[in-house]
């Protein structure tokens, strides 16, 4: 069925699944800056509002906004900043 999940001192909330495509968190995020670690691929999509994010590699911050998304390694780590609340739906693969 479902699980929430609560991070960062409830800062960051997910409900998270999965079918037979695989697993995902449907999550929302308070401002703050964050460290995401990943186990699987990771493909992250905001739904409203922007972050900005670091991703493994980059140098530079780029920001993501309501309907786009990123990828991420398995075996790595984010930093993401968020200075509004915002949603976003994350599938790992």
């Amino acid at each position: 069925m479902f699980n929430t999940n609560e991070y960062f001192d409830g800062k960051v909330k997910s409900l998270s699944f999965e079918n037979s495509e695989g697993s995902a968190t449907i999550g929302v995020m308070a401002p703050g800056e964050y460290k995401f670690g990943t186990s699987k691929k990771e493909y992250m999509t905001v739904t409203c509002g922007k972050m900005t994010v670091k991703l493994p590699g980059n140098e530079n911050w780029e920001e993501v906004e309501a309907g786009n998304t990123f990828e991420v390694e398995a075996d790595s780590s984010f930093l993401v900043k968020v200075e509004d609340e915002i949603s976003y739906l994350c599938l790992y693969r």
